[in-house]
């Protein structure tokens, strides 16, 4: 007999119709033998009107009390599915995050779940009953030994859902939704976006971190952790849908089912070398000839940095193996003859990567790492970061050195450890999906020390603001004085206290100033296939540039390549990079 744990969202409960619907779908579960535990959300739109008549009586109103209002949502909705259960003859019984189990750490407003007691879950299960959950929300101590209802913040009822599978062992969780499953982009923008019949949960984290909206970040970190099946389906038809898929399956740790390390894999890479073009035509197609040429020239590119800089002029930097580093060289010295530019390039280089679920979404494991890193003396020479990797290249001789002192930080095994891993083709696309996020805006940190310590200063006083750092780009170029320009890429919301948490330290050194962009969006393609695959960006930046769009910034990881564009671009370069890896058209399996 299969365990299923569903979750319905706020569409699928919206009124009583609804609510009728996804009872005799839940019926029609029973009769097929299934235990199944019910998660579902708030009813349409009832957690913005609650919070909109918070906010019409108060502007900053207490959060526990916030947790306390929109707690109700939910258990409208268990309470009336329960009822509708009933009235078709399934037993079943509603409960809120507090019954049910489900303790969180005491943080009122975006909690993290650091158990699941499941005894009575369990007791329930056997005696027959459907399980009717309250999402989004759980239980903490208070100081006094009282409890306090808690809520997980944006998603919690996704994440409430994948933990209670995990803790349960469950044989899937399906997420019923009001779209057919994971899409190859939003349908809102592109028209032709099509259903991914299975996707990898490091691609899905990407997407989701990237502005995907039909799954929360967490709830994919939790799935990708523990090895839950999980299944994203319609509400309203009985197409299969996306499954995600994880290798891993970790065991629930003591320190809590959200709050395990985040960091949970360290990468060395030997053989490294790094080209650096600068001073070439800031204007669209530049970037595009360059990688276009370096792929019909067979070299294998990993990282791909482009900064931006005054003027019409921009720098472009990234890295091969040592094996390929000449025809790397003669590929550059080419195109410079026809645009101008200078070329720099330096062999003796080594990659060290973190990985792990939601590293960019927890701001301090970035700053961990640079922190970790200036402490042992040793410079930063290019960084990229990603939702699932954040890697750092620096100069050989201090390789080891570097995973010593990284594998001590974050308790990293000898089993966790991966010395010159080899690229095994994993027969998926190259481009799985491409995601359009216009939430953001650039800084940049301009004339900073080229010392070991600005990168970690930097971040970790982002970190201690709570801010999360989508891209981070160290620029190539220096200045007169031997400083550099590092530019992040963040949330609108974040922009005014980016300005508290940076001016003080950027007292400290001379010349140093915090300068806004201007309005972009962020298109970004994501692959597990990328790095077996020659020539993804060099497709990525061509289709872009046929639409005469200028890319102001490019940063890439392992299975993820992004461009900042003009907020006005942001929509035509979208259509443009799915059209081009051919995702208008496709019907994807791994």
């Amino acid at each position: 007999m299969a365990l299923l744990v569903q979750k319905f969202g706020g569409t699928s409960v919206g009124n009583v119709e609804r609510i009728q619907s996804v009872a005799q779908r839940i019926a029609s579960c029973k009769e097929l033998g299934q235990d199944l535990v019910v998660v579902v959300s708030a009813m349409g739109h009832t957690t913005d009107e609650l919070t909109g008549l918070a906010k019409s009586i108060s502007k900053t109103p207490p959060q526990r009390e916030m947790d306390m209002l929109l707690a109700t949502g939910e258990q409208v909705s268990i309470a009336l599915l329960s009822i509708a259960l009933h009235e078709l003859g399934i037993q079943a019984i509603s409960m809120t995050g507090a019954q049910v189990g489900i303790v969180t750490e005491s943080a009122h407003g975006k909690a993290r779940i650091l158990e699941i007691k499941t005894e009575r879950l369990k007791s329930l299960l056997n005696q027959g009953k459907v399980v009717v959950v309250a999402g989004f929300q759980g239980t903490t101590t208070s100081q006094g030994g009282t409890a306090e209802i808690t809520t997980l913040g944006r998603g919690g009822s996704d994440t409430s859902a994948v933990a209670l599978a995990a803790a349960l062992k469950a044989d899937a969780c399906e997420i019923y939704t009001d779209v057919p499953g994971v899409l190859t982009t939003d349908p809102r923008k592109v028209a032709n976006a099509q259903l991914m019949k299975e996707i990898s949960c490091d691609e899905m984290l990407e997407l989701a971190s990237l502005g995907a909206a039909v799954l929360h970040p967490r709830a994919v970190e939790i799935a990708r952790n523990y090895g839950v099946t999980l299944i994203v389906r319609s509400s309203w038809s009985d197409q299969e849908g996306t499954q995600l898929t994880s290798d891993a399956s970790k065991i629930i740790k003591q320190e809590g089912l959200e709050l395990g390390r985040p960091v949970d894999g360290v990468e060395l890479v030997e053989g490294q070398a790094v080209l650096a073009l600068s001073h070439i035509p800031d204007k669209p197609g530049i970037a595009a000839k360059l990688f276009e040429s370096l792929s019909n020239g067979k070299v294998n590119v990993d990282l791909i940095i482009q900064s931006t800089h005054e003027g019409n002029s921009n720098d472009i930097t990234f890295t091969v193996t040592e094996s390929e580093l000449n025809k790397a060289k003669n590929v550059c010295k080419e195109l410079i003859e026809k645009i101008g530019g200078k070329l720099s390039a330096e062999g003796g280089m080594t990659k060290l990567s973190i990985s792990g679920a939601g590293i960019m979404g927890r701001p301090g494991v970035a700053a961990s790492l640079f922190d970790t890193l200036s402490r042992a003396g040793i410079n930063l020479r290019l960084i990229a970061t990603s939702e699932v990797k954040v890697s750092c290249v620096i100069n050989a001789n201090l390789g080891n050195k570097a995973l010593r002192a990284v594998t001590e930080t974050f308790e990293i095994n000898e089993n966790q450890t991966i010395i010159n891993p080899l690229l095994m083709s994993n027969n998926a696309p190259e481009v799985r999906g491409v995601a359009l996020d216009t939430n953001q805006i650039q800084l940049s940190v301009k004339k900073v020390p080229d010392q070991p310590g600005t990168a970690a200063a930097l971040c970790a006083n982002m970190a201690d603001a709570g801010i999360s750092l989508d891209a981070i780009v160290q620029s190539e170029r220096q200045h007169e004085d031997g400083s550099r320009d590092i530019s992040f890429i963040m949330k609108r919301e974040h922009r005014n206290h980016a300005d508290k948490a940076l001016v003080p330290l950027l007292a400290q050194w001379p010349g140093a100033e915090l300068e806004e962009g201007p309005a972009i969006a962020r298109v970004s393609a994501v692959g597990a296939g990328m790095p077996t695959t020659t020539g993804t960006a060099g497709k990525m930046f061509r289709a872009i540039a046929d639409e005469n769009i200028n890319i102001a910034m490019i940063a890439t990881s392992e299975i993820r390549t992004s461009c900042v564009v003009a907020e006005a671009d942001g929509i035509s370069a979208l259509k443009a990079v799915h059209q081009r890896f051919g995702l208008d058209s496709v019907n994807q399996e791994i």
